[in-house]
């Protein structure tokens, strides 16, 4: 059995949740999220305590999975979430235009990332890029296409990457003889 799907979710005052038997609408002071339910999964809602159960024990994975995204819903709505980018690289720099965000990478034309519903970007200076929103799917996958962009390449160091993440150098071909 799931140890993770066994532990209920406290509701903080300011968070609604609407139950139907296929998804959960989740309301917050940041917005709203949705998260789809399989069929063996029965969420219930008492007071404000938010668990969810198994009805076919065939599959008790879905159990675990479920409560965590249901988790993960209720912490977007009342704090968001947000992943930060560290541009290195000379030339390389990002501007935010409207809601999209510009990014020189190199390349003969500017690159521009719209920005999907529900995820906004901030620069701080043309070097930092933080994606925010309240999906928490949809923000690691937002930052990992810009990432893919301009993957960092391990002989100088250039290319985007997550802040404190650390990229191992590798020697060149003259200092390897």
């Amino acid at each position: 059995m799931s140890r993770i799907g066994k532990m209920p979710i406290e509701l903080p005052n300011n968070v609604k949740v609407e139950l139907s038997s296929k998804e959960v609408r989740i309301t917050g002071p940041k917005g709203t999220v949705i998260v789809p339910l399989r069929p063996e999964i029965r969420v219930e809602l008492q007071g404000n305590i938010l668990s969810a159960h198994l009805e076919n024990p065939t599959t008790p994975a879905y159990w675990g999975l479920t409560r965590a995204l249901l988790s993960n819903a209720v912490e977007g709505v009342v704090n968001g979430y947000s992943k930060e980018l560290e541009l290195s690289g000379v030339g390389y720099r990002a501007t935010k235009e409207g809601r999209n965000l510009s990014l020189t990478l190199g390349f003969s034309h500017p690159v521009i990332v719209e920005a999907p519903e529900g995820i906004d970007f901030e620069v701080s200076d043309q070097q930092n890029i933080k994606v925010v929103g309240i999906d928490k799917q949809l923000v690691g996958l937002v930052a990992s296409k810009i990432k893919k962009l301009k993957k960092p390449e391990p002989y100088l160091g250039k290319g985007i990457k997550y802040k404190g993440e650390v990229i191992r150098r590798k020697v060149g071909k003259s200092a390897a003889k």
